[in-house]
């Protein structure tokens, strides 16, 4: 049997999807944990109205995504665990697919590529979008480097935790969810390659799930924490592939290349800061005052 984990949160737009892309798969012997992180929209109620013994709705106050992942996980049952986000969307055949490459390569953890989507459904197709080309470039570096640990250091082509299958095995190992808002799940594709080396595998050329883009998100805080949470995960999982002997030339050098970016920062925008108003009047009204007193002490 297979657990499916959805952690839903204010998702009534797109809770129903979710919820008919995993009842609806070609691999029928599974588990739905819908775990409601506190909702105060019709999420609950949606759910509730699928008529289905193989779907289990489950109510809590909100605790933040990954502490619900975590609940849903102690909660599972199956021999495989997948989680879905309340906003993405399975491709009917994801499970069974998946089984089979399980099956064939004898892997803990399986993930696929993704087809990005808007809000009402339509897939962003457009090469020159701007999350197409950031997550192109990822997949470049993987084919051109080869190694899945690497690749993830260079960006996280795994995308969400929407597309994780894992063993019941690979679950109970690598263990819980970390406290990271935005990043959770790039901390745990890390602990999954450590814990299982050679037993994550990239289905790169096959879509198999539709991961939902917003619209109306815009740079702000989240932004700013979620760089500062992926600049530290990529020192540590880095690190913990080095040597002990090298960590502390490694982490040293880290350290200054971090501080040069910030130097060099710094020192572009005061070369570029434009004068503040009046500034310039005073500059011309000084260079004439030392002209002046420079053609005076000539003449004497």
């Amino acid at each position: 049997m297979i657990s499916v984990v959805i952690p839903a949160y204010n998702h009534e737009r797109f809770i129903g999807a979710a919820v008919e892309s995993v009842l609806g798969q070609t691999w029928t012997d599974l588990e739905l944990l819908v775990i409601d992180d506190g909702s105060t929209d019709r999420t609950g109620a949606i759910v509730k109205g699928y008529d289905d013994p193989r779907l289990t709705y489950l109510y809590q106050e909100n605790q933040d995504a990954y502490n619900t992942i975590n609940r849903g996980l102690g909660l599972a049952r199956g021999d495989f665990v997948a989680i879905l986000n309340s906003d993405d969307v399975f491709s009917l055949n994801r499970l069974e697919r998946l089984v089979a490459m399980q099956k064939q390569t004898g892997a803990q953890c399986l993930f696929t590529d993704v087809i990005p989507i808007s809000d009402s459904g339509e897939e962003f197709v457009d090469p020159a979008f701007g999350w197409n080309l950031w997550h192109q470039k990822n997949r470049a570096f993987w084919a051109q480097c080869g190694d899945l640990y690497t690749a993830f250091l260079k960006g996280n082509f795994m995308v969400t935790t929407s597309n994780l299958f894992m063993t019941a095995e690979a679950v109970k190992k690598v263990g819980k969810f970390c406290s990271l808002r935005y990043l959770h799940d790039y901390d745990f594709i890390f602990r999954m390659m450590l814990a299982f080396p050679g037993k994550v595998h990239y289905l790169d050329n096959e879509k198999l799930l539709y991961y939902r883009i917003h619209a109306g998100n815009t740079l702000g805080e989240a932004a700013i924490i979620g760089r500062e949470q992926d600049r530290e995960l990529i020192r540590k999982y880095m690190l913990a592939r080095v040597p002990d002997e090298l960590q502390g030339i490694i982490s040293a050098g880290v350290d200054r290349l971090i501080e040069l970016e910030h130097e060099l920062l710094e020192v572009k925008n005061a070369l570029h800061k434009p004068l503040i108003p009046g500034i310039k009047k005073q500059i011309a009204i000084l260079a004439r005052s030392i002209s002046a007193r420079c053609l005076g002490k000539g003449g004497n």
